[in-house]
């Protein structure tokens, strides 16, 4: 679960990339990136651990020179939070290719040996995103011209799409050619992409293109939100800006993951022509209609009360559908990153309680419903119920 993000501009990206990674980063809070290509025919890497904020520094933005770029935002889900797995990846051939990936590919291991036996090549971590890299390069280079243009690079996405398995969005640079992006056949990931059109400083209008993980990053930059790149789509885009799309697998069952509409995606982006903001009323509005059915209007709930953040806009239309307050119980610590993936039982539980404290007069004497957007682990449920007990609630439904 990470945040990609590729540009192809007429000025400097680097600021714009920046720009679009902070809006990207509740995607990743583990490690940022970014990777330019300039008129020198070299590309500006700088990426490390920790947030965007704190991985660029001015002297860093000054050396990201360059009208094209793609960047990234890291959740860790495979491999290590090594800096050495912050991305974008880069190999050098063909043609030098930086990527950005957000997904897990469930092959991983068998490609590892297949790139090895089929390229030579080398895989030097534990992240899935370098294995995408390589097998996405061996396609590219099997084509085998000087200068790749959009039929060769969507074969090679064909060539990814044969050999990979699992959930991959991504957004790779082709040193000196263009940005190209794909998405897996089932859609798991999201990628949507964006235009517009602006001066030429010769008279001329020429168009600018934006690839991004969410329509919201594509908005906050000022694009217009073209569409959803679709499931086993490819798209390339030159260096002049124009773009050219085409199917790049078989069609398959369109199975995008829930947890984007549940919890991990902006409120304001809308995935696969379905806003964020209103599947999540929605759920609200059908968990309502589940109490309703099975203990009526006698349903005893005193008060709904969400657990930050996502699930607040789940509880409020269920409130108001059971005729009960809707109240704020919990206070959250911002700072406090998310538990689900922190190493050991006993350092996620300690962060639960470092992250969230209940509002006691909430509580005190209520039937309090609980609301939550989802559960892994259980390790914030479990300590959330009990610190609800201890405030004093009568009887807590979760």
């Amino acid at each position: 679960m990470c945040g990609v993000v590729g540009i192809v501009s007429s000025s400097p990206v680097n600021q714009q990339l920046y720009d679009a990674l902070l809006a990207l980063q509740h995607r990743g809070q583990d490690s940022a990136g970014m990777v330019t290509w300039d008129d020198s025919n070299r590309l500006n890497l700088r990426k490390g651990n920790g947030l965007v904020r704190d991985v660029f520094e001015e002297r860093h933005m000054n050396r990201l020179r360059g009208n094209m770029g793609v960047g990234h935002v890291r959740y860790p889900t495979a491999g290590t939070s090594s800096a050495a797995e912050a991305q974008p990846m880069y190999v050098n051939a063909p043609y030098g290719i930086s990527l950005a990936h957000n997904g897990n590919l469930t092959n991983a291991e068998r490609l590892e040996t297949d790139v090895f036996r089929a390229g030579l090549r080398h895989v030097n971590t534990t992240s899935d995103s370098e294995i995408l890299l390589n097998v996405f390069a061996h396609e590219l280079h099997k084509v085998g011209v000087f200068d790749p243009g959009p039929e060769h690079v969507f074969a090679a996405i064909a060539g990814v799409n044969r050999r990979c398995r699992g959930a991959y969005a991504a957004v790779a640079m082709i040193n000196g050619h263009g940005i190209a992006a794909f998405r897996d056949p089932h859609g798991i990931r999201p990628l949507a992409f964006g235009m517009r059109m602006v001066d030429d400083g010769n008279g001329g209008r020429r168009r600018e293109v934006m690839i991004a993980s969410e329509s919201s990053a594509i908005n906050i930059l000022g694009f217009e939100f073209v569409r959803d790149i679709r499931p086993g789509e490819g798209i390339f885009v030159d260096r002049k800006g124009e773009y050219v799309t085409q199917r790049c697998a078989a069609p398959a069952a369109h199975t995008p993951c829930i947890f984007e509409h549940v919890y991990l995606a902006r409120e304001d982006s809308i995935m696969d022509d379905v806003s964020v903001y209103k599947a999540r009323l929605r759920m609200g509005e059908k968990l309502a209609k589940r109490i309703l059915a099975r203990f009526g209007d006698d349903h005893g709930i005193d008060v709904v009360i969400p657990i930050p953040e996502s699930s607040r806009t789940c509880a409020i239309p269920l409130a108001y559908a059971l005729g009960v307050k809707f109240r704020e119980g919990f206070v959250k610590n911002r700072y406090i990153g998310r538990t689900f993936i922190m190493p050991g039982q006993s350092q996620r539980t300690k962060s639960v309680q470092q992250k969230l404290n209940a509002i006691e007069l909430e509580f005190q004497g209520k039937n309090v419903l609980l609301v939550e957007d989802s559960i892994v682990r259980g390790t914030t449920t479990g300590e959330i119920v009990r610190q609800a007990r201890k405030a004093g609630a009568r009887k807590v439904y979760m």
